[in-house]
């Protein structure tokens, strides 16, 4: 019998990429990539073996979709920011069974989700630039899941979540689970992103100190009140993805019967006007 070793909210900003390369932004994004490191690391020592990736970065128009190809292999280069995420190459398992039987699951409660195994169908970089840090060895099977949805309810988004709970469980998979997104979203205006320094600032101090209430919410364990904002919060702070990503991933959680607690690894920090950070969420 499977089961969701771990779970976490994480950032996937791309300067963490240029944080490791020489020029203005080297070194800058270190506590960020040592909170990836520090959460596989947790993972692992809970026996995971697979991970699933909510992905932020995967838009979807219709349906859930599931990417459980058997392996992925590719060089990928970001359309968004071409300039930030170039010719990277990337080779990793996929868990094929685990991703057909979310789709299931998902299907059985009403939900229209499809599983892919497409040679075709590449992970995108909500995916890939984490994987960077979490999965140097490839070690990990990798499943995932579309979570830039567009014309998607947070209740079925919550519903997504609960089969992938349930397909873990019915699974022989050990997984670590990961919700890749921001919280506030509200990327500086162009003509305004180099006057206020961008790449290190937050566009909006309403989205900030919501930011840091929520993060509150999530340390003192006051999830059901963070529910009954997330669909406001996504829509007035401009959630990446929708939110859809936090949606699954408290539907894997229980809910609002989450009785856990938020645990923030290393600091909330601003980023081209968005608001990121890494926090673990332990299953009950």
């Amino acid at each position: 019998m499977g089961n969701i070793v771990l779970a976490a909210k994480i950032t996937h900003v791309p300067t963490m990429l240029m944080s490791e390369q020489p020029g203005p932004i080297f070194g800058k994004r270190t506590q960020a990539i040592d909170g990836h490191k520090e959460i596989v690391a947790r993972a692992k020592a809970l026996g995971a073996d697979t991970v699933i990736v909510l992905d932020t970065h995967w838009l979807v128009n219709a349906g859930y979709h599931v990417n459980a190809a058997a392996s992925f292999k590719g060089n990928y280069t970001s359309h968004e920011f071409p300039q930030f995420i170039q010719n990277l190459e990337y080779q990793y398992e996929g868990n094929p069974a685990l991703g057909d039987l979310i789709a299931e699951k998902a299907q059985a409660k009403g939900v229209h989700a499809l599983s892919h195994q497409l040679e075709s169908l590449t992970l995108e970089y909500g995916t890939l630039v984490p994987m960077i840090w979490m999965n140097p060895t490839s070690d990990l099977k990798i499943v995932s899941v579309a979570a830039w949805c567009s014309v998607h309810s947070i209740e079925s988004s919550r519903l997504m979540g609960e089969a992938i709970k349930e397909a873990v469980e019915e699974s022989d998979s050990k997984v670590l689970l990961l919700a890749s997104g921001s919280l506030s979203h509200k990327i500086w205006a162009n003509e305004d992103y180099a006057a206020n320094n961008g790449t290190f600032t937050i566009s909006s101090e309403f989205n900030r100190q919501m930011d840091l209430h929520v993060l509150d919410l999530w340390t003192r364990g006051d999830h059901a009140t963070f529910l009954k904002m997330l669909p406001e919060y996504a829509q007035k702070c401009n959630g990446e993805g929708g939110m859809h990503d936090t949606a699954m991933l408290y539907g894997a959680l229980g809910w609002d019967q989450y009785q856990g607690k938020g645990e923030i690894i290393g600091e909330y920090f601003p980023s081209s006007g968005t608001g990121q950070v890494n926090v673990v969420f332990e299953p009950d």
